[in-house]
């Protein structure tokens, strides 16, 4: 066990509250290992032996790797930037029996419950005026490093039914207070002093820098502050926030990062070669070579919890138009285009639910992952996970090639579970494709529950898959 990666994973989560933090510290991983950022606005010059990535309304992010000779498809995996939990609305304050609370939604599947009583902070994005913009405008990654809110329970006094099926109004018992005034009405403010009349936005405007009469626009969410840690008699578990899917997304990232530098090492050792046997390697540039035969692309998605449905989500032209944009700008032909796109892979990482020894009922009798026992390889009769006997059979090969541990995921049949991005993704860009994840707990809870040798499992396998050649 890495236990140092596994802290390296946690403290990323940490750091990414919201989607547009997954993708902001993501670039800032392949910046450091020479990727080159590109705009979907610009002309592209894609080079061999290219790293590139893209970002789309900041939340969403695919990276990519040209190889230095002509490449026979794509080698994909995607995971989500995003998690439930509750978004600010538009006018967020609300001001009534002396609390001011805010007004929020829920974003995603939230399991309600674990997020009452838990200091809460508020991050995400403002957009603010900008007049030395070509539109006016500009984004602002804000994330208020504070305890501003908490979600009080009803005391069992006044519940009787909290402990026996309580069912929740989100808009009556799920709204975070964040401060008091004295008075009837929110009028009452104005007679306060600026400290008192302090708002929310006031301070979110602080930490964007800005006058808060500047921010004409914000994507802002609740997160809980507590912070992802490895627990248990062995040390054998992490508990964190957006285990699900963010877990997936680091470990994915660096195996795509692990990947691509182990190729360039291997064109390195491959040219070195070639001096020794006396030819003439003078113009040779290794800086960037990838030796795969294919592109390597590592796909970041958001809004996969509320149904990808969005410019920037799964079921979305991002992926595909990317493809075609490669094919066309690297000079081959549509016939080109469609054998690549017959000879590509996908993977589909998205977490799985492990084993709840408490509700063993819910689950199938044979096939229900546990944590720490490997990745999980997911199949439903359904498809809502893509896995087939062919892309099935892939990911075993790839796993015991590896010496990867892996298990397999089937729903009750009584008890059909969730899909993933795979299904979605596989309606625009129509590859073979496996779901994949790593085995959890509480998933869509505040605060979830996994395995600390799965994480390094994960990693390996995407390094793994992408060195397939």
């Amino acid at each position: 066990m890495n236990k140092e990666y596994v802290k390296e994973v946690l403290g990323l989560i940490d750091k990414s509250p919201t989607a547009f933090h997954v993708i902001e510290n993501a670039k800032f991983i392949l910046d450091q290992n020479g990727f080159e950022g590109l705009r979907e606005n610009e002309i592209w010059k894609l080079k061999a032996g290219g790293r590139y990535y893209v970002t789309r309304n900041d939340s969403s992010l695919i990276a990519f790797t040209i190889p230095e000779k002509d490449y026979k498809g794509f080698r994909i995996i995607a995971s989500h930037s995003d998690s439930p939990c509750p978004k600010l609305k538009e006018d967020l304050e609300l001001h009534s029996n002396s609390y001011v609370r805010l007004d929020v939604e829920k974003y995603g599947g939230m399991l309600l419950a674990p997020w009452f009583d838990r200091p809460l902070s508020v991050a995400g994005r403002v957009i603010v005026r900008d007049d030395s913009s070509d539109t006016g405008i500009r984004s602002v990654l804000v994330n208020v490093d504070k305890d501003v809110a908490v979600i009080p329970s009803l005391a069992i006094h006044m519940n009787k039914e909290a402990n026996s099926g309580y069912s929740y109004s989100f808009q009556k018992d799920m709204l975070p207070i964040v401060s008091t005034f004295k008075g009837t009405a929110k009028e009452d403010l104005d007679k306060g002093t600026p400290e008192e009349n302090r708002s929310l936005m006031s301070i979110v405007a602080d930490e964007a820098g800005v006058e808060p009469e500047s921010i004409i626009g914000n994507d802002l969410f609740m997160y809980i502050r507590e912070k992802g840690r490895i627990w248990g008699v062995r040390d054998e578990f992490v508990g964190a926030s957006r285990l699900d899917d963010q877990e997936c997304v680091w470990c994915t990232l660096h195996g795509f990062v692990d990947a691509v530098n182990s190729d360039r090492t291997k064109t390195s050792k491959s040219i070195n070669d070639m001096a020794a046997s006396g030819a003439d390697v003078s113009g040779a540039d290794v800086s960037g070579a990838v030796a795969s035969e294919y592109i390597n692309m590592l796909c970041i998605f958001d809004n996969e919890e509320v149904g990808s449905r969005t410019k920037q989500g799964a079921d979305s032209d991002f992926l595909e138009n990317l493809i075609s944009r490669i094919n066309d700008n690297l000079g081959r032909s549509r016939e080109q285009y469609y054998t690549a796109y017959a000879n590509s892979f996908m993977i589909s990482a998205d977490n799985a639910h492990a084993l709840h020894p408490a509700h063993t009922d819910k689950y199938d009798p044979v096939q229900s992952p546990k944590v720490n026992e490997g990745i999980v390889i997911k199949f439903s009769a359904r498809q809502s996970y893509t896995t087939d006997a062919v892309s099935g059979a892939f990911v075993r090969k790839i796993c015991e090639d590896n010496d990867i541990s892996y298990q397999v995921f089937v729903n009750h049949s009584d008890e059909p579970g969730g899909s993933t991005l795979g299904n979605i993704s596989n309606s625009h860009v129509s590859v073979n494709t496996a779901d994949i994840g790593l085995a959890q707990l509480a998933m869509h809870s505040a605060y979830e529950t996994a395995g600390v040798e799965d994480i390094q499992s994960m990693r390996e396998f995407a390094k793994a898959f992408y060195n397939q050649c």
